[in-house]
């Protein structure tokens, strides 16, 4: 038996027992000590970095560590087992994900003004903002010798004299404390509740002041989560929050989630990780910071893709994988609150917004929702783009989809000092063609170091490479400079932080490996708009508007997306960014019943379409993995200058 102490940087340091031969990523994973590991602990990524300062581990070199880091003892986590006591540094960018991960919540002007910009688009659509419920205040009079009528009853009369109804129900979570609360109250309290019809539903019973309903909006994305809550009388928002999903450090994509939740006690891990670790303690903050009690929470919505929602629910997500990709459910109605053991009323209904297919999920249907694409005349596009890719394109008549893999290169994996949208990411890069030298924008406070490069970064570096003519078409270098340097195979990479300019004292650069991984995910992403137009005998100049959400969608340069041949080529114009999309439509769903309607509505009417197995989409695909792409009139703005 040993001892493995972990010291993480800007926290309290956690200390497991082991044995011999455990690897040390998956005693993290135990010890609940946040490791990125994008790749799942494959070995690919080299994210998992961590330093050992006391004792011993069995690691071999990796290439994602050079010979004198691995002699200062720095490791992979992945690779690494334990072999005695030891003391491991746990650095703080390999937790950033879990707080500072920069996301498409409502923490700008901007992104707020999007946000009220697509519910008000949806009222002018017809959505009315109604729902059910109800908070209704009741003087009764205190039971007497002469006055011995149950509480329940005497609840109950006077509910239907203020409201007029022919049913009370009253369910077991209120009944229970039901006599200490009127009497506590002096039977002078505020009810809340759902009123259907003729029948009033009590979910909650406290003081007569108390008359806050709450809706909570929750979009459970691969990477990052975020939601808000709501008043449920008037839409007010009173709280907002955001981290990243708690289920990061079980791989980045969907794959490896499901991967990790087939092995023993997988499936509750995945799910403690998302509910227990991610959604409870930001709910539970939310209501403290305004004063909000949980149970005042009576609907929850989410938006979510297929993945995210088996996972959420702690249903088996492995048919979601295997072919014929059939999962679970699309539809699910019944959950409640309490089901999960969700900080909230346990009566409170859980909305999920119904899947469209194994990987275009609920947060894709509230996100056409909240494009309102489907109220329009006009040939609309509506690309999501985060962990994965997916795409929605039609108007009022018609709604294909389709997801493609377009792997975790938009949130930095697969590239070798790629990162996600944390401090010390660059997120927008020019180059001056003579000089080569690069101008960075850095995520952080002022004279924050560069540490990476996360998406939308590396959008505008590839393009700029390509506009400048230090790349060919095929992404390998071909001109010389300062900046542009070559390793002992000849194999060239762009250097936009050296070792003093980094954070990290490490080189930060992009290499013609990185550039291939990227121009395929870009290739990906292109040859599915591709398809999808030509599963309808369309083509691209038939687009009317594009429609960009997501997290890596706000720091996207289009110009610099279509110039490297992921969007379209049409007018910049026609592009427009609608935020977390996602969010929005599960904020429509928590306070409106029109909008719950209208989004089962829009599922029904999207026919999906599985690319995997759609004749024409690999050609398609490699036709697309050259920049801007094999066919230059596709992209006759995109120019390599000479």
């Amino acid at each position: 038996m040993s001892k493995v102490i972990f010291q993480i940087e800007g926290a309290n340091s956690v200390v497991i027992d082991c044995n011999d031969g455990d690897n040390l990523l998956e005693l993290a994973r135990r010890a609940n000590v946040a490791i990125d590991a994008p790749c799942s602990g494959n070995g690919s990524c080299g994210k998992c970095r961590v330093k050992l300062v006391v004792g011993e581990v069995e690691s071999l070199p990796s290439h994602h560590i050079f010979k004198e880091e691995y002699d200062e003892g720095w490791r992979l986590a992945c690779c690494s087992k334990v072999s005695g006591d030891c003391t491991i540094f746990v650095p703080d960018i390999a937790s950033a994900y879990q707080s500072r991960m920069r996301v498409a919540d409502l923490s700008s002007p901007h992104e707020i003004a999007i946000f009220e910009e697509c519910q008000e688009n949806l009222r002018n659509s017809g959505i009315h903002f109604e729902n059910p419920y109800r908070a209704v205040e009741v003087l009764m009079a205190e039971p007497t010798l002469d006055d011995t009528m149950p509480d329940n009853e005497r609840l109950s009369w006077a509910i239907q004299e203020e409201l007029g109804v022919a049913n009370v129900e009253i369910p077991y979570c209120v009944m229970v404390k039901l006599a200490h609360v009127l009497r506590q109250e002096h039977f002078h309290v505020c009810v809340k509740g759902e009123l259907k019809g003729d029948t009033f539903r009590c979910m909650e019973i406290g003081p007569a002041k108390d008359t806050t309903m709450v809706g909570c909006a929750i979009d459970i994305g691969t990477t990052t989560v975020t939601m808000v809550l709501t008043d449920l009388t008037n839409g007010k928002i009173l709280a907002k929050g955001s981290s990243g999903n708690g289920q990061i450090r079980y791989g980045a994509d969907v794959i490896n989630r499901i991967i990790q939740q087939g092995k023993e006690g997988g499936k509750k891990r995945l799910q403690d990780a998302i509910v227990k670790e991610t959604l409870t303690p930001i709910i539970a903050n939310l209501c403290r910071t305004t004063g909000i009690s949980a149970r005042s929470i009576l609907r929850l919505s989410v938006g979510a893709n297929t993945t995210m929602n088996h996972l959420f629910v702690g249903v088996d997500a492995e048919s979601v994988r295997m072919e014929p990709y059939v999962p679970s459910f699309f539809h699910w109605n019944g959950l409640l609150a309490g089901d999960l053991k969700l900080p909230a009323n346990p009566l409170a209904p859980v909305l999920i917004a119904p899947n469209i297919g194994s990987y275009v999920g609920g947060d894709i249907t509230v996100g056409t929702l909240a494009s309102c694409m489907w109220d329009r005349d006009e040939m609309s596009l509506f690309i999501d783009l985060g962990t994965n890719g997916e795409l929605v394109f039609g108007n009022r008549d018609f709604l294909m989809s389709c997801a493609c893999s377009a792997g975790p290169a938009f949130e930095g994996g697969d590239i070798s000092c790629g990162m996600r949208a944390t401090d010390g990411a660059v997120e927008a890069v020019t180059i001056d063609k003579e000089t080569m030298e690069p101008k960075l924008s850095i995520i952080g406070d002022e004279g924050q170091k560069c540490v990476g490069i996360c998406g939308s970064g590396i959008i505008d570096l590839i393009s700029e490479l390509f506009r400048c003519g230090i790349i060919n078409a095929k992404g390998l270098f071909v001109r010389e400079g300062s900046r542009v340097r070559r390793d002992h195979h000849g194999m060239g990479r762009f250097v936009i932080a050296d070792e003093s300019e980094s954070e990290t004292g490490r080189e930060v650069s992009l290499n013609e490996v990185d550039i291939d991984n990227f121009i395929r995910a870009k290739g990906a992403i292109f040859s599915a708009i591709e398809t999808l137009l030509n599963s309808v005998d369309m083509t691209m100049d038939m687009i009317d508007a594009v429609y960009v959400a997501g997290g890596i969608g706000s720091g996207i340069n289009m110009k610099n997306a279509v110039n490297i041949g992921m969007f379209p080529d049409v007018d910049l114009q026609k592009f427009h960014y609608i935020g977390n999309s996602s969010l929005s439509g599960s904020y429509a769903m928590v306070l409106s019943d029109e909008a719950i309607q209208k989004t089962a509505e829009v599922a029904s009417n999207m026919t999906y379409l599985e690319l995997s197995t759609h004749p024409g989409y690999m050609d398609s695909f490699v036709a697309a993995c050259f920049l801007p792409h094999t066919n230059a009139q596709l992209f006759p703005h995109s120019v390599q200058e000479a």
